[in-house]
C-alpha cells in the first residue's frame, strides 16, 4: 500500500496539481487502489534567484525541432539544483519533495521518449522497491493552463500528479553501472497539449537521488492525435434522470484554440416524468434569445475547468445538457472542445460520505437515512424492496468464463466450504471476522470478499448480513474488499439475495445494497477507473443494482449513469473493426464475455446494440490463438496453465461445434490483415498438431514488454513458451521480472529494454511452402528502426524469427531471447547450435546472421543474483519455476539482421536455409 502519512514537519511544497482526477486510482501495479489519497496542498516554495519566471514556462505554438530540453526548473520540499548543470536533487521526503521541469513546443499527438539518468546514494536502503520514485506529467495548453487528459498512452493515472510513471529502485535498473542508470519513459502527447510540467517526486527513497540530462526525444507522430470532443453549432447532448428535488453537478474542461470569454455554452432543458419540456427560466441559468436556458463556458485561460451546479425546478424528472458553440451554422466556428465527457455527481448532501455521516453508520440504518434526506415519510424505504430478482450480468460473464458454477460445498454442520481462486476448499468459521487469509493469496482474498461463493447457499443472507455488519462503510475489515474486483461482484451478489432474504436480514442487506450503489455511482460518474475493464464492471454492477431496485428513487439516475458510461467505455475499448485496447488476452476475453452478458441483458435498449456489434467484431480469430492443449498463450496478465478453449467456445456460442485441440482455424473467421495478433495452426498427418501465435499489441503503460513475443508448439508439444502472466504475482521481484522484456521472447538492442509504443503488421510474402510476416515496431525508441519477420513453414515443422535493427552510422547489437518449456532438456551442441528434447522428440535452434555477425549463444536457467537480473524462470500456479532461456546475440554497423531458426529435423533446416537465401525475402525485410 502506498504511504498515506505526511512527514512530521510539512515542508514548503508546490500546490497539489489542480485537475488531478477525483478518485483516480494509482498505478495498477500497486495494491489497494481505492484507499490512497492525495497529499494536502502545501504552500509553493518561492522561486530561487535566477530561476526563469512564470511567463517563460508558457509553451509556444509550433512543432518541436529536434530534442526538447527543460526551459524551467522549480523545486519544492527540499529538492534543488545539483552540483552540475542539468542535474536535479530530490530529497527523501516521501511525495513532498520534487523537482518540476517545464518543456514547451510539444506536438499534439506526437510520441516522445523521456530519457534521463538516475543517480542514487550509496546509503540508499530502498533499492529493491518498484515505486522508488515517481515521474509526474501535467500536460499544458499553449498558454500554460493544465489539461485534464482522460488517458495518456504510455502513462498511468496517479493521485499526486494527473499522470505518471513509477521509477523502479536501483536494484531493478539492469542497465546501470555503479550508482547510475539510464531510464526511458515513452508516451503520446494528448490532443491540445503544447507544453509539459514534468515532476520528479520523492516516494520510497530513503536518501537523496539525482536526475540528470533530462531530455524529450521525438519518436514520431501517430496517424491522428487522439481526438477531443470537438464542439460546434450542433449540440453534444448529455441526458440524465434526476432524483426528485436533488441537484446534479457536472465537472469538466473546455479547451479552445485561443482564450475566449464565450468559448461555448451549455443549453439546459428539464423535462417532467412524461417527457414534456418544462419552460424556463431555471435556477442558475440565463435565458438567451435563440439559445434558451444557458450557462456560459469561457476558456480563459485556454483550458478552463467548469462546474455546472444544476438545481432542478419543481416537477423535473430528467435534464438534457447540450454543449455547443455560440456561433450558428455558416459562421466562423472557433476551435473549441471538451477534453472528456464531464464527471457527474449528485449534490454534496447526497454523496455517500455525507449520507453515512462522520460516525460509522450501520447498514440497516442507511435506508431510513436516505429516505429522510429525500424528504419521504417514515417507513418509505419498505417500498423499495424488489419483488423478483434482476438479471445478474457479472454472474453471466463468470459463467461464460468458467462454465456452469458448482454450488459451494458445505460441512456437516452446514457451514460453507468455498474453494476460491484455485485454492483448496476451506471451511468458513461459524463467526468469521472477514479478515481471513488462509492461503496468503491476494486473489483468494478478492474472491472471498466478493461474496459470490454465497450464491445458492441456504444461509447466504445471514452470512451476507454478517459481512455488512462487520464492514461499516469506510471501515472495512479487509482493505481489499474495496478493490473493484471485489466491490462490483459483491454489489451484484447482495442485490441478488434481496428477493428471498428473511425479514430479519432485509434491512441490513438493503442498506448494504444502497451503500454499494451510491459508491458505484460516484465511481462511474467520476470515471475513477478510466475506460478499463474495471470501469465496465462498475457500470454493469450499477446497472444491475438499478434494475434490482426499480422502485428506488435513485434507480433512474443510476440507470442513465451506467448506460452512458458503458457506451463511452465500450467505444474506447473496442474499435469498430474489433481491435481491443487492452493487450492482455485474458482481459480481452473478460471484456468480451462481459460485453456478451450486457448485450443479452440490455437487448435493444441503449447501448445494447452498440455493445453487441463491437463484441461481434472482436470475436473472430480467437480460436486460432488456442494452443494444442486448449490454452491461450500467456501474453499479458494471463494466469499460468489456464484452459481457455471452453471459454472461447462459450463466447462463440453461435457455433455448434466445441473447440478441440488441434482444430484448424477457419480462414473466414480470421481478420485480414491481422489487428495485433498473428496465429497459425497445422495438423500434419501422422503427427501431433502444431501451433504458432504472436502478439504485437501496443504495450500498456508499465505493463508487459512483450510486443512481438511468440509461442510455438510442434508434434503436440509446447516448445517455445512465454514466462507467464503476472496475475499471480502482485508485487516484488517476481512481478517486475514477469513484466520485463527478460520474461518474453523478444529482441533487445544494446541492452535497452523496450518502452511503450506502437506496432503494425506490414504485410506478408509468399514463398515456396512458407509465408513470411513482417511486423514493424516503435517500441525501441527514436534511435532504432525495427522490424521483426516470422518465416513460417506451412506445416509448422519449423520457423525462423528475424529481427532487423537499423541505426545509421553507428555500431549496434541486439540480444534475442527464446524461453523453452520447463519440461524440455536444453543443451548447446556447438558454438552455433542448441538442441531441446522432450521424450523422443527434439528441435534444433540455430542462430542466423543475414547482416552483421553472430555474437554469442548461451543458455540461462534460474538466474536470481539480484531483482533486476532475474532470468530463466516460468510462472506456474505455485510461483516461478526455473526454465531454460536461450540467448543469442548479433552485432554490426549501421544495420543488423538475423535471428534464430527452429526446426524439427535436418530436412526442414535445409529447406529454410534455401528460403533465407532468396533475394525477395531480403527485399521484403528491408523495405519501408
Amino acid at each position: 500500500m502506498l504511504p498515506d502519512d505526511p512527514p512530521d514537519a510539512v515542508p514548503d511544497d508546490l500546490s497539489a496539481p489542480a485537475g488531478a482526477p477525483a478518485g483516480a486510482p494509482p498505478a495498477a501495479s500497486l495494491p489497494d487502489p481505492l484507499l490512497d489519497s492525495p497529499p494536502e496542498a502545501a504552500p509553493e516554495e518561492p522561486a530561487r534567484a535566477g530561476d526563469p519566471g512564470e511567463d517563460q514556462a508558457v509553451a509556444q505554438d509550433g512543432g518541436p525541432i529536434g530534442d526538447l530540453t527543460p526551459v524551467t526548473a522549480r523545486y519544492a520540499g527540499g529538492a534543488g539544483a545539483g552540483p552540475r548543470a542539468g542535474e536535479h536533487v530530490v530529497a527523501p521526503k516521501n511525495r513532498w519533495a520534487r523537482a518540476v521541469l517545464g518543456f514547451r513546443g510539444l506536438e499534439p499527438g506526437g510520441r516522445y521518449c523521456l530519457e534521463f539518468g538516475l543517480v542514487w546514494d550509496a546509503a540508499e536502503t530502498a533499492q529493491a522497491v518498484l515505486d522508488f520514485a515517481l515521474a509526474g506529467f501535467d500536460f499544458l495548453a499553449a498558454d500554460g493552463s493544465s489539461l485534464d487528459a482522460e488517458q495518456v498512452p504510455g502513462l498511468v493515472r496517479t493521485l499526486p500528479d494527473p499522470h505518471g510513471a513509477w521509477i523502479a529502485g536501483p536494484a531493478y535498473q539492469s542497465a546501470g553501472q555503479g550508482r547510475h542508470a539510464p531510464c526511458r519513459i515513452a508516451f503520446r502527447v494528448p490532443a491540445g497539449a503544447r507544453g509539459l510540467a514534468l515532476g520528479f517526486r520523492s516516494w520510497r527513497n530513503t536518501a537523496p537521488f539525482r536526475v540528470a540530462d533530462v531530455v524529450l526525444r521525438p519518436a514520431g507522430l501517430d496517424a491522428a492525435p487522439p481526438p477531443a470532443r470537438a464542439l460546434g453549432p450542433e449540440p453534444w447532448i448529455v441526458r440524465h434522470a434526476l432524483l426528485p428535488g436533488v441537484g446534479l453537478v457536472l465537472r469538466g474542461q473546455v479547451v479552445a484554440g485561443r482564450p475566449d470569454e464565450h468559448a461555448a455554452y451549455a443549453a439546459i432543458l428539464y423535462r417532467d416524468a412524461a417527457g414534456s419540456p418544462l419552460p424556463p427560466p431555471y435556477p442558475g441559468t440565463v435565458s438567451v434569445p435563440g439559445h434558451g436556458a444557458s450557462v456560459n463556458l469561457p476558456a480563459t485561460p485556454q483550458a478552463r475547468r467548469f462546474t455546472l451546479s444544476l438545481r432542478p425546478p419543481t416537477g423535473a424528472a430528467s435534464v438534457e445538457i447540450g454543449f455547443r458553440t455560440w456561433e450558428e451554422p455558416g459562421e466562423e466556428i472557433p476551435e473549441v472542445a471538451l477534453v472528456a465527457a464531464p464527471e457527474v455527481t449528485l449534490e454534496e448532501d447526497f454523496r455517500l460520505e455525507r449520507l453515512c455521516g462522520e460516525d460509522a453508520l450501520d447498514a440497516s440504518a442507511f435506508p431510513a437515512r436516505l429516505a429522510e434526506r429525500l424528504g419521504l415519510p417514515e417507513g418509505a424505504e419498505a417500498g423499495w424492496l424488489p419483488a423478483e430478482a434482476a438479471p445478474r450480468v457479472l454472474a453471466r460473464a463468470r459463467a461464460l468464463r468458467e462454465g456452469e458454477a458448482r454450488p459451494t460445498a458445505q460441512t456437516h454442520e452446514g457451514r460453507p466450504l468455498p474453494a476460491l481462486a484455485g485454492q483448496p476448499a476451506w471451511p468458513l468459521p461459524e463467526a468469521p471476522d472477514w479478515r481471513e487469509d488462509p492461503f496468503r493469496a491476494v486473489a483468494w482474498r478478492l474472491d472471498y470478499q466478493s461474496l459470490t461463493w454465497l450464491s445458492g447457499l441456504p444461509e447466504a443472507p445471514r452470512f451476507a448480513a454478517a459481512w455488512a455488519a462487520a464492514n461499516p462503510w469506510g471501515q472495512p475489515a479487509d482493505a481489499l474488499s474495496l478493490h473493484p474486483a471485489a466491490l462490483t461482484a459483491r454489489a451484484e451478489t447482495l442485490a441478488g439475495l434481496l428477493p428471498e432474504a428473511p425479514a430479519e436480514t432485509l434491512p441490513v442487506l438493503l442498506g448494504a445494497c444502497l451503500q454499494h450503489g451510491f459508491a458505484l455511482a460516484e465511481i462511474v460518474g467520476q470515471n475513477a477507473f478510466g475506460r478499463s475493464l474495471h470501469g465496465v464492471q462498475a457500470a454493469a454492477a450499477l446497472l444491475g443494482l438499478a434494475r434490482a431496485l426499480p422502485r428506488l428513487p435513485a434507480s433512474p439516475f443510476w440507470t442513465c449513469l451506467a448506460q452512458a458510461s458503458l457506451a463511452e467505455s465500450v467505444t474506447a475499448l473496442i474499435a469498430p473493426d474489433g481491435r481491443l485496447a487492452d493487450p492482455g488476452l485474458r482481459r480481452r476475453l473478460d471484456l468480451l464475455g462481459l460485453g456478451r452478458a450486457l448485450a443479452e441483458t440490455l437487448g435493444e435498449a441503449e447501448p445494447g446494440p452498440l455493445i453487441a456489434a463491437r463484441v461481434a467484431a472482436a470475436l473472430p480469430g480467437l480460436a486460432g490463438l488456442v494452443d494444442p492443449a486448449g490454452r491461450l498463450p500467456a501474453f499479458g496478465d494471463s494466469p499460468p496453465g489456464a484452459e481457455s478453449a471452453g471459454w472461447i467456445d462459450r463466447l462463440l456460442a453461435a457455433r455448434p461445434r466445441a473447440l478441440v485441440a488441434g482444430r484448424e482455424a477457419e480462414g473466414a473467421g480470421l481478420p485480414a490483415p491481422p489487428l495485433d495478433t498473428l496465429s497459425a495452426r497445422a495438423d500434419p498427418v501422422g503427427r501431433g498438431p502444431a501451433h504458432f501465435a504472436c502478439t504485437f499489441a501496443e504495450q500498456a503503460p508499465q505493463g508487459h514488454l512483450d510486443c512481438t513475443s511468440f509461442v510455438y508448439a510442434a508434434d503436440g508439444i509446447r516448445w517455445i513458451v512465454e514466462a507467464g502472466g503476472s496475475e499471480g504475482a502482485e508485487t516484488g521481484a517476481a512481478r517486475a521480472y514477469l513484466l520485463s522484456a527478460r520474461a518474453h521472447n523478444v529482441a533487445v538492442p544494446d541492452g535497452r529494454e523496450p518502452v511503450a509504443g506502437p506496432a503494425r503488421y506490414r504485410g506478408s510474402l509468399r514463398l515456396d511452402g512458407a509465408t513470411a510476416h513482417a511486423i514493424e515496431t516503435g517500441v525501441h525508441g527514436p534511435d532504432y528502426r525495427h522490424v521483426r519477420v516470422f518465416l513460417l513453414d506451412d506445416a509448422l515443422d519449423g520457423l525462423c524469427v528475424l529481427d532487423r535493427f537499423a541505426r545509421p552510422g553507428q555500431g549496434l547489437g541486439f540480444e534475442g531471447l527464446i524461453h523453452l518449456a520447463p519440461e524440455a532438456i536444453v543443451a548447446l551442441s556447438g558454438p552455433r547450435r542448441a538442441l531441446a528434447q522432450q521424450g523422443a522428440r527434439r528441435i534444433g535452434l540455430v542462430p542466423v546472421a543475414l547482416a552483421g555477425r553472430n555474437a554469442g549463444l548461451e543458455i540461462v536457467c534460474g538466474r536470481e543474483d539480484r531483482p533486476g537480473a532475474l532470468q530463466g524462470f516460468v510462472a506456474t500456479r505455485s510461483g516461478l519455476q526455473p526454465g531454460s532461456v536461450l540467448r543469442y546475440a548479433l552485432a554490426g554497423e549501421g544495420a543488423v539482421c538475423g535471428g534464430i531458426l527452429v526446426t524439427t529435423d535436418v530436412a526442414v533446416e535445409e529447406r529454410f536455409a534455401a528460403l533465407l537465401a532468396r533475394e525477395e525475402l531480403a527485399r521484403f525485410i528491408a523495405e519501408g
